[in-house]
């Protein structure tokens, strides 16, 4: 199982490909292949045939997983993207730290 610095409900922004720069949540993470979903990026139409009598079909917008690595958190103090480091405090508790401000994430 591969380790991920970003967990799901953080924010992120895109630092690569057609959405670059956009800011988003993220929706789910898969640790196996290295991808998170982010809420309003990445958007693909997917063709769908109507399966059942009554059920209508059509073209549905929806987000595509994208690489962990082609995003970064966003600092909510700073609002600035960051690579957390990680540090231990006096109780033994390990928390993410901010590498341009300090703060806690």
């Amino acid at each position: 199982m591969n380790k991920m610095s970003i967990k799901k409900d953080d924010l992120v922004v895109v630092l690569s490909g057609k959405d670059k720069g956009k800011q988003g949540k993220v929706l789910e993470t898969m640790p196996k292949d290295g991808k998170v979903i982010v809420e309003g990026i990445n958007m693909v139409a997917r063709h769908t045939k109507p399966r059942q009598q009554g059920q209508e079909g059509g073209i549905i917008h929806k987000e595509a997983p994208l690489y962990a690595c082609k995003v970064q958190r966003v600092c909510p103090k700073c609002n600035k993207p960051t690579r957390p480091a990680h540090k231990i405090l006096a109780d033994g508790k390990k928390v993410c730290v901010c590498k341009k401000c300090g703060a806690e994430i």
